[in-house]
């Protein structure tokens, strides 16, 4: 039997870190791009005079362009260069940020919301596929914990700066400065990310539609895609209707959001690596049945709160963070170790596909479920809250068959692994 060795004997190169640091600022702006519309959702309802049905949708329309778009992307994913391929789609992202900013009407938002979602969507599968391309698996766990930092910032950097601006100038704002840092991020991905094109050599599929199939037909992928999608369901369940909830019906004032966001976001910048060390030296699914354990029962707890003091709502939303990132960081880690080499980027993208369209089922399903009452307040919001802990019973299970097959070796080809049903 080999013995594990421990992480610290395999530090960073310099451009391990820089990639890092790029990865983690570029996930920032996406992340923050998609988070923003929860904590705007009490001040973006009335301005628009939409109900919470329809701010569903809002939010469930970049999910499902999104996952259409994964799809559609996935047979060409391993054909180029991934740096050539993030540009391409973070560029469409940015645009896409900027008629968000533009828009005037619901029905526009709606709209851009569509095209942000076509191509922002897809590049956090280029990440990870650029992440498990450049990190060996016994590095996987720290990095995804390193990345998650972009989570935590978003909340201690973003939304604080978003909830003031579109408090001073109005909810268009923050998307404005959504585009502003994202340039940032752009110049540095020309001029600094260096080609990642090995992939390209193991390629055998002529035609993407063939790639695309192939990697369909794998079952321990199959297998992670039904996790992936699963995990996602619920975390989009109960994050659009956060904000109105803590402002309504847990009686916080509404420019108290930004120190919420604030405490528990700076909080997660913590967490995160913390969560990915501990993933890498006590095992990944040992973390995640923590976090899964953890997370079920702040939830309950969370969703069923009334009228509650501002510390008690940091401490339940630090105390739910911490489920959530031990769920999140050590499940990516191992499913990064599921795909072969050569068809690692049609894996990734099929996954955030699925991800993102689960996300906007979650999301428009909330929005059926809960009510929002004449003086304000959510209702029923107890009841997402117990299907979230169900989703999490299946996803044990599930990330435990995951968790063996990460520790397999994956065939030199993924199509030969489909070919034999391995």
């Amino acid at each position: 039997m080999t013995k594990t060795v421990p992480h610290t004997q395999h530090p960073f190169t310099g451009y391990q870190k820089f990639v890092i640091a790029l990865l983690a600022f570029l996930q920032f702006t996406i992340i923050l791009d998609f988070m923003i519309l929860s904590p705007l959702g009490a001040i973006l309802m009335p301005a628009l005079k939409i109900n919470p049905g329809q701010f569903g949708t809002v939010v469930s329309a970049y999910a499902v362009s999104a996952a259409l778009s994964g799809l559609l992307t996935a047979g060409f994913a391993d054909k180029f260069d991934r740096k050539k391929l993030l540009l391409f789609f973070y560029g469409g992202f940015i645009v896409g940020t900027l008629l968000c900013g533009m828009a005037p009407t619901y029905e526009f938002l709606l709209g851009a919301r569509i095209v942000t979602g076509l191509f922002g969507g897809v590049i956090g599968s280029i990440v990870f596929a650029i992440m498990t391309d450049l990190f060996p698996l016994h590095q996987r766990g720290r990095v995804m914990g390193l990345l998650q930092t972009a989570f935590a910032a978003s909340q201690v950097l973003g939304l604080p700066a978003g909830l003031y601006l579109s408090n001073v100038w109005g909810w268009h704002m923050p998307f404005m400065m959504i585009v502003a840092v994202s340039v940032v991020a752009g110049f540095f991905i020309i001029y600094y990310l260096k080609p990642i094109d090995e992939h390209l050599k193991l390629q055998v599929d002529k035609k993407a539609y063939e790639h695309l199939l192939h990697t369909l037909n794998v079952p321990r992928y199959l297998l992670s895609f039904a996790a992936t999608a699963l995990l996602s369901l619920g975390g989009f369940m109960i994050m659009p209707f956060s904000s109105a909830f803590t402002v309504n019906n847990l009686g916080i004032h509404q420019d108290q959001l930004p120190m919420i966001y604030l405490i528990t976001g700076a909080a997660s910048i913590l967490i995160g690596p913390l969560v990915g060390r501990a993933s890498d030296r006590f095992g990944k699914f040992n973390t995640f049945i923590f976090g899964s354990l953890l997370g079920m029962v702040m939830v309950v707890v969370y969703t069923h709160l009334g009228i509650t003091p501002l510390p008690m709502v940091i401490l339940v939303n630090t105390m739910m963070f911490i489920g959530i990132f031990s769920r999140m960081i050590p499940s990516q880690a191992l499913m990064s170790a599921i795909p072969s080499a050569a068809n690692r980027g049609a894996f990734m993208s099929v996954g955030a596909s699925l991800q993102q369209l689960a996300g906007g089922i979650g999301s428009a399903v909330a929005g059926m479920i809960v009510v929002q009452g004449s003086n304000g307040m959510i209702q029923h919001f107890e009841v997402v809250g117990y299907v979230m802990c169900g989703l999490s019973l299946i996803t044990l299970v599930m990330m435990y068959y995951i968790n063996r097959f990460a520790h397999q070796p994956p065939p030199t080809n993924g199509n030969q692994e489909a070919l034999h049903g391995a």
